[in-house]
C-alpha cells in the first residue's frame, strides 16, 4: 500500500514489535483491515491431529485430545498415589511394631541378651520360638512365645537404636504414626473417589501454572475475515491500466493517456480502461488467472515507471508471461476465447472470471501445452489460426463451443507432428487485415472460410 512510509523491527526479548509509520492522512481502521487481510499478522492454519492412542495411531479432534490428556492425568495420578499408599502402609507397619516394642521393651532386651545370634532373636520375635534362649523366668518365656511380630517389624526392632527409647522419641514416634494413618486414609480416598482425584489433579496443575505459567503472547479467537472498505469520499474514477513487457504497471488519467496514446500503446503491452474500484485480470500462458485491484496500483504520468505487478499480486512475471489483460467489468459483458499451442480452442463466458481470489485456473491444459492467445470475442465473426509450419485456417467464431473455464476445449486446427500454433487473429465483419510473415504478405480476410478442425492451407 502507498500509505506506508517506513517499517522498523523493534522486536526484543520482551516480545515482537513491528512499527509501521503511515502517512498523516491515512485511514487507520481501513489500513488495519488491509494489514490483517494482506499479511500473516492474523493467520489461520491447519494442524495435523495424528497421535498414538492405546498403542495405535489415530486422528483425533480437539475434544478427543483433551479427553486423552485428562485420562493420562488420572492414570499417572493413580500410579503416584498407589506408590505413596504402599510406602505409607509399610511405614505404618514398622511404626506399629516399634510402638508395641516400646511397651514390652524389658522383655525384648531379655530376649536379645538370652539369644546366641540375631537369627535366634528374630525367630522368637516373629514365630514365638523360645528354644535356646535363656530367660530370667518362665513367665518371660511364656510372654515371649506370644509376641508374633511381622518380619518387617522384627527387623526394625533389631535395628532400633537405644536413643529411640527416650520419652520424647517415643512421643515423636506416636505423632508420626498418627500422620501416617491420616495419609493412608487420604490416599485411599483419592484412589477410590474420582472426584477427590479430580480435585488433586486440578490443585497440582494450578500449582504448576503458578510456578511456571506465563501469560499468552497470542490470542486464539473466532475472528471474522478483515474487509477493506474504500472511503466514501473516494469517488469512483475512470482510469487506464497500463503494463509493459517487463511487468511494471500503473494507472493513468484518461486525459493524460489520450494526449500520449500513440506513444503509450507503443511503450506498453497492455492498455486497459477501468474504474478506480475495478479488479483487473491477468491471463498467463500457463493458463492461470491473476487478479489485482486498480486502487492498489500507483497513479502515474507517462514518464513514471510504475511498480512490478509481482508486488501486489501472486503473479511472478519472471517465470510466467502475461498474454492478455482486461478488467472484470468488461469481461463479464462478453466472452473470452482461448487458443493453445496444440491447437485447442474454446470460448468462456466472462462471468466465469468474476472472482475475488488472487489466483485461479483460467483454463485446463494438457501436459506440455500452453496458451498462445486469449482475447475478447466482442464483434468478431471469424478467427484465423496460423501454425509455425505456415498453415492457415479461418473459420467462424460460431464454431467455437462455449465452455466453462475448467474445460479443455476442442481442436481448432489439425496440426502435423512437431507443429504448433504461432499466431491468432480475430476478424470482424468487413475487416481487411494484411500481415507480413516470412517476407510474404497475406490478406487474412481473403482466406477461405472453412470449418473448425481442418488442416488449413499452407501459405509459406
Amino acid at each position: 500500500t502507498n500509505d506506508i512510509i517506513d517499517i522498523t523491527n523493534q522486536s526484543s526479548k520482551e516480545g515482537i514489535r513491528i512499527v509501521i509509520e503511515l502517512r498523516r492522512d491515512t485511514d487507520i481502521e481501513n489500513f488495519k483491515n488491509l494489514l490483517y487481510k494482506k499479511t500473516r499478522l492474523e493467520d489461520t492454519f491447519g494442524v495435523n491431529m495424528l497421535g498414538i492412542l492405546d498403542g495405535r495411531p489415530e486422528t483425533m479432534g480437539l475434544r478427543r485430545i483433551l479427553e486423552a490428556s485428562a485420562d493420562f492425568q488420572y492414570e499417572i495420578t493413580g500410579r503416584k498415589y498407589s506408590n505413596l499408599l504402599e510406602k505409607e502402609q509399610k511405614k505404618r507397619e514398622i511404626q506399629e511394631g516399634l510402638i508395641r516394642a516400646c511397651g514390652v521393651i524389658d522383655l525384648i532386651i531379655e530376649i536379645l541378651r538370652g539369644s546366641r545370634d540375631r537369627a535366634m532373636a528374630r525367630r522368637c520375635l516373629v514365630q514365638g520360638d523360645t528354644e535356646g534362649i535363656r530367660f530370667k523366668s518362665d513367665m518371660s518365656r511364656e510372654m515371649a512365645a506370644q509376641l508374633q511380630f511381622t518380619e518387617v517389624q522384627a527387623d526394625a526392632i533389631l535395628d532400633m537404636r537405644l536413643y529411640r527409647l527416650i520419652g520424647l522419641e517415643i512421643e515423636a514416634l506416636m505423632k508420626e504414626h498418627e500422620e501416617t494413618v491420616t495419609n493412608i486414609y487420604r490416599y485411599e480416598d483419592i484412589l477410590e473417589n474420582k472426584s477427590a482425584m479430580t480435585r488433586v489433579i486440578r490443585a497440582d496443575l494450578l500449582a504448576l501454572k503458578k510456578k511456571y505459567g506465563q501469560p499468552r503472547r497470542t490470542e486464539i479467537i473466532q475472528g471474522k475475515e478483515a474487509v477493506f472498505v474504500s472511503p466514501e469520499t473516494d469517488a469512483q474514477r475512470d482510469l487506464i491500466f497500463v503494463m509493459d513487457r517487463f511487468g511494471y504497471a500503473k494507472t493513468m488519467d484518461p486525459a493524460v493517456f489520450g494526449r500520449n496514446e500513440a506513444s503509450a500503446r507503443e511503450s506498453y503491452t497492455f492498455c486497459v480502461p477501468c474504474k478506480s474500484d475495478s479488479r483487473l485480470c491477468l491471463f498467463t500462458e500457463e493458463g492461470q488467472l491473476y487478479t489485482l485491484k486498480a486502487m492498489d496500483l500507483p497513479a502515474g504520468r507517462m514518464r513514471d515507471k510504475g511498480i512490478p505487478v509481482d508486488n501486489i499480486s501472486s503473479c511472478d512475471t519472471s517465470k510466467e508471461r502475461v498474454i492478455f489483460a482486461d478488467s472484470q467489468d468488461t469481461l463479464r459483458l462478453g466472452r473470452v476465447v482461448f487458443v493453445t499451442g496444440n491447437g485447442m480452442v474454446k470460448a468462456v463466458p466472462g462471468t466465469e472470471f468474476d472472482v475475488i481470489k488472487k489466483k485461479v485456473a483460467a483454463t485446463k491444459l494438457a501436459e506440455g501445452d500452453s496458451i498462445v492467445f486469449a482475447g475478447r470475442l466482442d464483434d468478431a465473426v471469424s478467427i484465423v489460426l496460423q501454425s509455425e509450419k505456415g498453415y492457415f485456417l479461418r473459420f467462424p467464431v460460431e464454431d467455437i463451443p462455449e465452455q466453462k473455464k475448467a474445460a479443455a476445449g476442442v481442436r481448432g486446427l489439425r496440426l502435423s507432428e512437431g507443429d504448433r500454433i504461432e499466431n491468432v487473429w480475430l476478424l470482424g465483419q468487413g475487416d481487411k487485415t494484411v500481415v507480413t510473415l516470412h517476407d510474404t504478405q497475406i490478406d487474412l480476410s481473403r482466406l477461405r472460410l472453412s470449418k473448425r478442425d481442418g488442416k488449413g492451407t499452407k501459405r509459406f
